[in-house]
């Protein structure tokens, strides 16, 4: 595909990719009059049929094989491209390996908020004071004044008068404003600047998210040896011709921020600009105060929890050279910061960086190949890398940073391992809290010290079932229960979001007593309550975090100390720096290890680890108490003891002998469907014809059901390859569906580099 992307001067015929997914470019006629202001990037309009549609020029040329059936372009949106060229070639690298169609990565790299119509900056009317208007005398309760040019005097009271008085007072304002501000309606602003002693003028307003918000500026801090090594490795990549990528390996609390921190600091004094990925929303608040305390206006934010309007201005102002640092969540990736010298990705390890809809690209391994592009540095940095990133450093590809103490010397939180099996047994009954993790959050309460509780699962219970028949509540269009939310008194589906009302009576047998099964964070807090009746609790998740600033609000609420306990899901689990923070306790631990996928382990060792480090990280020594029903599991024993090499080593161990990533790259293609007949005759009419072309490198397996055999009313299967070749699958695949149609009903996606299999 980068053989269509040509510039040239004053090109005559521009190659277009329209907002439909048609996989293709189309040629165009630049007319005359729009020659020099056309270039690859731009967004035009063009007649399509018989309508016109909005699409970005791909490419420019002189020549093309449809020369004599040329339709011309009829405008241009805008003064200048919106897509870099760097990204422009970086979309195309993106639909090929992600084997997805280029429209779709054209709108993936360009936040609806800037493509979409209507998209533009926010304009409101000022009124300044004439310069010409001058106070000739103030008897009273009236002003005398006279507009200097005409020699007119005009002599101003009530209304008028005070409003003349608010601006001599304030300065210019908006309208809104100054009749707030004056008490008056628009009239005596309309007869002033009638009168020549007011100017309305229309301007630009900056739609600023972090407005009213007053930081603090900080000053680098003195780094220990393992920060101060790792800094440096990292500004000798960024001072290479040809920059690499870095995977900073730190254990939690050892100051990989300050880290960030300094080494953004080099990019900047070198004149280059920076990108700073985080994987959660949660996350940002504070990641972003961080860096405004540090860097203040040059600090740009790109996040869903923003209104349009706010990620519109803040995309002009990373496009227009008034912000050099762009942070936010894996769309970030593609801010047109100019002259990148470092890309930050932190928590790599993190699956939110995994897009879930085409293209399903990795922002981790995006961010390498726009490094690559670029020609800057990129970070990786966890204290939990990825298998796959672990052993690009043992095969050279990566160069490693490794800091493995905590900063100021602090230790470690010391992490035990209770056997819910024995808690059982020992109370006669499943335990929701052990009595060490009881015990535990009394003693923090007593000394006034916070504690978090992490359990991977919102809701009140896990599902609703009758006692007397086994009848288990379950989603009409997904193979999985419904979980019981208390608070509305309903059952909800997690998949579909499907709700439904509690029967009253068991739907099978008739009989009123339900048994509500499992746990979810709701029910969590409603114990705690009981048994901390003086603790304030704050619960985190998806339930609770609706409104735009409900994370921030939450999290400065802990921070300040007005919340003791914090429990939630995984928002709350990595990134979060709370010093007072001395206990963790995560409540059924093993739960992530129970699920059809090869990974399971290493994201139950990574999330284990990651939340047992929140805890400690301030001068008082941290705990961490694991609560499981399988405590013996490698990847539990591991994270109790840190040893990310030793898990590492076991887990790669038994990738390589099945040949699983990162031994190989992973392709899943998935059929979905409301006919499970339809669904499954498609994907075995499609294996077939792919099978035929498939090197014999490729590992397959015919179309199988998917672990989550429905979903929102779909019927999914399945066809995985693995190879250790990407291009070997993905050609293969693409050669097919040129010729496939898949039937009616039926859709498929390719997921490249799938992290999940369900």
């Amino acid at each position: 595909m980068f053989g269509n992307y040509i510039g040239r001067l004053m090109a005559t015929i521009a190659k277009v990719v329209v907002e439909i997914s048609l996989d293709r470019e189309f040629d165009y006629r630049i007319p005359a009059h729009l020659q020099s202001s056309i270039k690859v990037g731009s967004q035009v309009n063009v007649p399509f049929h018989s309508r016109e549609l909005r699409g970005f020029v791909v490419g420019l040329a002189n020549f093309s094989a449809f020369a004599d059936k040329l339709k011309e372009i009829k405008g241009v949106v805008g003064d200048k491209p919106l897509i870099p060229d760097e990204i422009m070639k970086l979309a195309y690298w993106i639909a090929d390996y992600y084997c997805a169609p280029i429209e779709q990565a054209v709108r993936t790299v360009l936040p609806s908020a800037v493509r979409k119509r209507g998209a533009r900056h926010k304009k409101q009317l000022f009124v300044s004071l004439n310069v010409d208007a001058t106070p000739s005398s103030r008897p009273g309760e009236e002003l005398c004044v006279r507009e200097r040019d005409e020699g007119v005097a005009f002599t101003l009271k009530g209304k008028q008068l005070l409003v003349f008085q608010t601006l001599e007072a304030h300065g210019a304002m908006t309208i809104s404003e100054l009749k707030e501000r004056a008490g008056c309606s628009e009239s005596p602003i309309k007869t002033l600047e009638k009168n020549g002693l007011v100017t309305i003028s229309e301007e630009t307003v900056q739609r600023d998210p972090h407005a009213g918000m007053e930081l603090l500026r900080t000053k680098p801090f003195d780094l220990m040896a393992e920060q101060q090594t790792a800094l440096d490795i990292i500004n000798a990549s960024m001072d290479q011709e040809k920059p690499g990528t870095v995977l900073l390996h730190g254990v939690t609390g050892s100051g990989k921020t300050e880290v960030y921190l300094q080494a953004l600091q080099h990019a900047l004094d070198k004149g280059q600009g920076a990108i700073v990925l985080v994987p959660e929303i949660a996350l940002t608040p504070q990641t972003v105060d961080r860096f405004r305390s540090r860097f203040g206006e040059c600090v740009a934010v790109l996040h869903s929890s923003l209104s349009d309007g706010e990620r519109h201005d803040e995309w002009h102002r990373i496009r227009n050279g008034e912000a050099q640092i762009a942070i936010g969540a894996r769309s970030a990736l593609f801010a047109p910061v100019e002259n990148v010298g470092l890309i930050v990705v932190d928590e790599e390890h993190e699956p939110t960086y995994k897009q879930d809809e085409s293209p399903r690209y990795n922002a981790r391994d995006v961010a390498v190949m726009r490094g690559h592009l670029e020609k800057c540095c990129v970070v990786l940095g966890s204290a939990t890398p990825a298998l796959e990133s672990f052993k690009n450093v043992k095969d050279g590809r990566y160069q490693l940073a490794e800091m493995l103490l905590r900063v100021d010397d602090r230790s470690m939180p010391l992490m035990r391992v209770v056997d819910m099996v024995v808690e059982k047994e020992r109370d006669g009954r499943p335990q929701i809290f052990s009595r060490e993790l009881v015990e535990g959050i009394y003693d923090r309460l007593d000394r006034n010290e916070q504690v978090i509780l992490f359990l991977n699962r919102r809701g009140f219970s896990s599902s609703l079932q009758c006692e007397n028949c086994g009848y288990v509540a379950e989603c009409a269009e997904c193979s999985v229960s419904m979980t019981y939310h208390k608070r509305e008194h309903k059952l909800l589906c997690h998949i579909c979001g499907a709700e439904e009302k509690v029967p009253e009576r068991c739907p099978d047998c008739k009989d009123p007593d339900f048994k509500y099964a499992g746990m979810g964070t709701e029910k969590i807090e409603e114990v705690l309550t009981k048994i901390c009746p003086n603790a304030r609790v704050a619960r985190m998740d998806s339930d609770t975090m609706r409104k735009k600033d409900s994370y921030r609000t939450v999290l400065d609420k802990f921070r300040t100390g007005k919340i003791d306990i914090l429990l939630g899901t995984q928002m709350i689990a990595k990134g979060l720096d709370f010093p007072n923070v001395t206990l963790v306790g995560v409540l059924h631990a093993d739960m992530s290890l129970h699920v059809p996928d090869f990974r399971a382990g290493e994201r139950t060792f990574q999330l284990l680890t990651q939340v047992a480090g929140r805890a400690g990280r301030g001068e008082k020594a941290g705990e961490v108490i694991v609560q499981a029903y399988t405590p013996h599991h490698p990847a539990i024993q591991a994270a109790r003891s840190l040893d990310y090499e030793g898990f590492c080593s076991q887990d790669l161990e038994f990738r390589n002998e099945l040949a699983y990533p990162p031994f190989s790259h992973l392709v899943l293609l998935t059929f979905k469907g409301e006919s499970e007949i339809d669904v499954m005759t498609a994907a075995d009419h499609f294996f077939q014809r792919l099978e035929k072309v498939l090197p014999e490198s490729v590992c397959y397996a015919p179309p199988m059901p998917a672990p989550l055999a429905r979903a929102k009313g779909l019927w999914r299967y399945q066809i995985m390859l693995r190879c250790e070749h990407t291009v070997k699958m993905t050609k293969p695949i693409r050669h097919v569906q040129a010729t496939f149609r898949v039937p009616k009903g039926v859709s498929l996606s390719v997921d490249v580099d799938a992290l999940s299999l369900l």
